[in-house]
């Protein structure tokens, strides 16, 4: 069921890495151009829970996702429900990420474009995120290789074999000592790594500015 893992795999990376894209990019703006109470509390909290990665959590996610069933399609061994819970744990590091690339873009060009004419969406839309495209580039291109490769998260919440990633397809062709196929693992790991390595090769110009320009301006 290699291929079957596979494209449940992709989906899962790509719709969580565009999902932390756009939510990293909305919470940043607000952090970034809006002054409201408990702005200074909010991003303090991020940088905190940043620190501790998800899969401590497990347990928790597991009783989570295992008493909700009003939604089933965000249950155990839903892709949905495995999602959601990638893009709640991608939220604070990336908002923090982000946040930094955004305070370099000048406020006098959303002034410009208010005296234009021009709504807040369209600013956003047209104007700030074509000029922060490197570290949304970025953004993206890690959360899709962290998601691709995770095993723990995915082990617990993905029970059928058939909803499986690839990392725990893998793992169940060598999880047996006597009945290790190793052959397979190999040949599997290397077509894994070509989706990862064609996106890096797309994006690496973006990688370069992205990781460096937010983190030493803002």
């Amino acid at each position: 069921m290699f291929w079957t893992w596979m494209g449940s795999t992709l989906v899962i990376a790509v719709a969580t890495a565009v999902g932390t894209v756009l939510m990293g990019a909305a919470a940043a703006l607000a952090f970034s151009r809006f002054r409201f109470t408990g702005r200074r509390v909010g991003l303090t909290s991020l940088l905190v829970i940043q620190m501790f990665p998800q899969m401590l959590a497990f347990v928790a996610i597991f009783l989570l996702l295992s008493l909700a069933p009003v939604v089933p399609a965000l249950g155990i061994n839903s892709k949905l429900g495995l999602i959601c819970v990638y893009l709640g744990g991608a939220l604070g590091v990336n908002t923090f990420l982000m946040y930094g690339f955004f305070n370099t873009v000048p406020r006098e060009l959303d002034e410009a474009a208010k005296i234009d004419g021009a709504t807040h969406t369209q600013i956003y839309w047209t104007i700030v995120l074509r000029l922060v495209s490197p570290i949304l580039a970025v953004v993206g291109l890690l959360s899709f290789i962290s998601t691709f490769g995770e095993f723990v998260i995915a082990r617990v919440v993905l029970q059928s074999e058939r909803n499986w990633t690839l990392a725990v397809g893998l793992y169940g062709w060598v999880s047996a000592l006597l009945e290790a196929n190793w052959g397979l693992f190999a040949a599997g790991a290397v077509i894994t790594a070509v989706p990862v390595l064609v996106l890096f090769l797309y994006l690496q110009k973006y990688v370069v500015g992205g990781l460096t320009a937010g983190s030493v301006k803002g």
